[in-house]
């Protein structure tokens, strides 16, 4: 089974890749056309917001509660009880994302107000910083028809990853990439304010990536005529399990908009530095974390069905140990070549060093809790799979409490850079309080063997630390010399890490076949 998680895990890995670097050239294309100042502020809150409730209804909370159960459905093997069970899903939550749409684009100005009061206030007192106010009310009544959209096709891309099709709904965010970047292109310099262009490429992003996912869901034969079906038996299931989840699998992302509140009132290019600082941290979340949660969810459903409590606890380990040999390093290199990275990618345009500088910071402590993003990711399916969302809502709302705790402490004397290390110090927690909760119902513990390799792991990071501050030069040399130059040097950089860290891993022990078919006979 681990060597079937491995191949699955690097399918998604491989297009999500595709995705986040498009996702890097469209962040670049953005950065050169606004910069870190008042308009991109604004892009970035108005696409906030829609994203928020994404990762509620599509990625977050329904994903979790949905996979489940329709692993429960399937595996009784009734087609036609099947095709109902997502006739009705589909459309009970549709209707309900519908509505709440329709809401978000009415109430647009209620909800600019309410994230972003800083600006507000400034509108109602007149001062310069209103205007941030009335561009942000315009462009979330473009932005957030992408929930509706983006709802649908996460309900499409579960279906397809839990009939192990994983490539389809990996490869489909490339999509809404595509999408911006040509709005950012062709559009925006059209409009007098350009960060309108780039609203319209989020609006046709999702629904492109809807359209997309159509004809796959439709050669699976499980392309459904929606029913509306709240009173279901497994509708009702997936509802009960979601409410709760709601919190519990995106406290992050609860965290990342108490920070925008926060940072609207903060100094001008807050909330543009913590964007570019979060997406440099997306990519390794995503193309590792996200990816292993997203193949280990399903498989971890079909194992407690089946009542396989020893798989289960192999999958779990296999995970964690995947987790944990790409998060370390990748959170070491992230905050150790924070600022080349920025400077490489961003700085051009409207986007100068001293931006590359400011959102380095944030992107530091953002990095100090990528690993703990990452196991919050897959330490939550162990619960969800077992459909258990209480525990984790639970753990959720205490971790959210307490980043709202370290906002005040960390908030006043460093501004926004002290919201990114109240969001890691909160992912820290959450992660901590589960698995203390699985190790506790015996559910999953690490082993003494895993214990060792994760102490492999650090010691090899550690060596790859080291050779990466040996050879980056001082900060100066890297505004001193052409972008190839710096690409370049940048790559070589990369290349030396990645070769110290593997030769490291296999001088301390570290073998491919740990992660291979004899996974569990070394647990």
């Amino acid at each position: 089974m681990s060597a079937k998680l491995l191949k699955s895990g690097l399918i998604v890995s491989s297009m999500t890749l595709l995705s986040r670097v498009l996702g890097l050239v469209r962040d670049m294309v953005v950065a050169n056309l606004m910069g870190a100042g008042a308009a991109a502020d604004v892009f970035f809150f108005a696409n906030k917001i829609p994203n928020f409730l994404r990762r509620l209804f599509a990625e977050g909370a329904f994903a979790q509660a949905f996979v489940p159960v329709l692993s429960e459905v399937h595996n009784q093997g009734d087609g036609q009880a099947l095709k109902l069970f997502l006739a009705r899903v589909a459309g009970t939550l549709g209707t309900l994302v519908l509505v709440v749409t329709l809401i978000g684009v009415i109430g647009s100005p209620v909800l600019a107000a309410l994230f972003g009061t800083g600006w507000f206030l400034d509108y109602l007192n007149d001062n310069p910083d209103g205007a941030k106010y009335e561009l942000a009310s315009l462009m979330l009544k473009i932005t957030f028809p992408y929930l509706f959209f983006i709802t649908l096709t996460g309900l499409a891309g579960a279906i397809l990853n839990t009939l192990n099709r994983f490539a389809v709904a990996a490869f489909t965010p490339v999509l809404l990439n595509i999408c911006i970047i040509a709005a950012a292109l062709y559009l925006s310099p059209r409009l007098e304010q350009p960060a309108i262009g780039l609203a319209w490429g989020v609006f046709f992003g999702g629904l492109v990536q809807l359209l997309f996912q159509v004809p796959f869901l439709a050669r699976t034969g499980l392309l459904v005529k929606p029913q509306w079906g709240w009173r279901d038996p497994q509708v009702s299931k997936v509802r009960r399990l979601m409410i709760p989840a709601l919190f519990g699998v995106s406290v992050s992302q609860i965290n990342l908009l108490l920070d925008t509140f926060i940072a609207s009132f903060l100094v001008t290019g807050s909330i543009s530095w913590l964007y570019y600082s979060d997406r440099l941290l997306e990519f390794p979340l995503g193309l590792f974390g996200i990816a292993i949660a997203t193949v280990i969810l399903p498989t971890l459903s079909r194992n407690y069905v089946s009542a396989n409590s020893q798989e289960f606890r192999d999958n779990m380990d296999w995970a964690m140990r995947m987790v944990c040999l790409l998060g370390i390093p990748a959170a070491a290199g992230l905050v150790v070549l924070a600022e080349p990275l920025l400077t490489v990618l961003f700085v051009r345009g409207e986007f100068d060093a001293q931006d590359a500088r400011m959102a380095s910071y944030s992107l530091m402590a953002y990095g100090c809790g990528l690993l703990s993003f990452m196991l919050v990711k897959v330490l939550a399916p162990g619960f969800f799979s077992r459909q258990d969302t209480k525990t984790p809502v639970r753990y959720g709302i205490w971790s959210m409490a307490a980043n709202m705790v370290f906002n005040v402490i960390f908030a006043i004397p460093y501004g926004y850079v002290g919201l990114a290390i109240a969001t890691s110090l909160s992912a820290s927690l959450n992660a901590a309080l589960l698995y203390q909760k699985l190790h506790k119902l015996g559910v999953y513990q690490l082993g003494n063997k895993t214990g060792l390799f994760l102490l492999r792991v650090g010691l090899a990071t550690a060596a790859m630390v080291a050779v990466v501050i040996y050879l980056q030069p001082a900060g100066p040399a890297w505004l001193e010399w052409s972008v190839l130059e710096q690409v370049v040097q940048l790559g070589w950089l990369i290349f030396c890490a990645v070769l110290t860290l593997v030769i490291s891993a296999v001088l301390l022990g570290i073998r491919p076949a740990d992660f291979g078919k004899q996974l569990a006979d070394r647990l």
